[in-house]
């Protein structure tokens, strides 16, 4: 394992665990709303926190972006890490268990090491550039359907800016009708994993942030899939929109997107 992906790995088990805890005291949680349909707790603070100092420990003088702390710009401005510390913190509120923690290390612009980390399920993510994808150290490859007929696809609906959902409408249902079957599951780094491991064919969706998608991203493309935004183009990352699967799969999505 890459020296920087078993630090990331480090890190996000710590996080998992302080996430866990919260889980199982959701009693005693303090939420925040940050926007629209937008909450942070003291659980997603402690673990970004956490993260940055399992890292720091090592890299002191890396860049962070992470979704509470905002940016921090370190010495060595290579190297930059985008951490999610608990993507899908409504399904934590509301007792779902479906969330993760997410951290992609940038080096030079491009992204370099990747990790999604599943603290009920025990599954961890990762995935090195040009080393390819792994789910608990074995590897995955993403889907290779090669038309959308018989996919099962993921998305996310604009919670945060629901004026933007006529628009959606319209594009969910032309896919709608073109694939075989829609998941909406409240994170969207793990719909990437998810992706990257086979699981859905693909995935779509905007108004979403680097770090919702930054490790994800990295698991699909070396998992063997294709990442675009809506118009086709290869970076996504700072978009604010993505399109993820079978080089196929996203041609399609793509057509209806665009």
């Amino acid at each position: 394992m890459h020296p920087m992906l078993n630090i990331a790995v480090r890190a996000a088990r710590v996080a998992g665990s302080i996430i866990l805890r919260g889980f199982e005291n959701r009693a005693d949680l303090v939420k925040e709303v940050k926007g629209s349909n937008d909450f942070v707790t003291q659980i997603d603070k402690e673990a970004e926190m956490a993260i940055i100092h399992k890292i720091k420990q090592s890299y002191p003088d890396h860049s962070f972006l992470g979704e509470e702390s905002g940016e921090t710009q370190g010495d060595n401005a290579e190297f930059q890490w985008i951490i999610d510390p608990l993507d899908g913190t409504t399904n934590f509120i509301k007792g779902i268990p479906h969330f993760a923690v997410s951290i992609a290390l940038l080096h030079k612009g491009r992204l370099d090491q990747g990790v999604v980390f599943d603290p009920i399920r025990g599954e961890l993510f990762s995935a090195s550039r040009g080393q390819g994808a792994q789910l608990n150290g074995y590897r995955i490859r993403a889907s290779k359907a090669r038309d959308l007929s018989q996919t099962v696809l993921a998305t996310g609906l604009p919670f945060k800016d629901k004026s933007q959902y006529a628009d959606y409408a319209v594009r969910l249902n032309k896919i709608f009708h073109d694939c075989g079957d829609i998941r909406r599951a409240g994170s969207a780094a793990l719909d990437l994993a998810y992706v990257a491991a086979g699981r859905h064919d693909g995935y779509w969706e905007r108004g979403i942030k680097p770090w919702d998608i930054a490790a994800g991203e990295l698991l699909v493309r070396e998992s063997g899939g294709l990442v675009t935004d809506f118009s086709g183009n290869n970076d996504p990352l700072f978009k604010g929109e993505i399109v993820a699967g079978s080089g196929k799969v996203v041609q399609g999505l793509v057509k209806h997107l665009k």
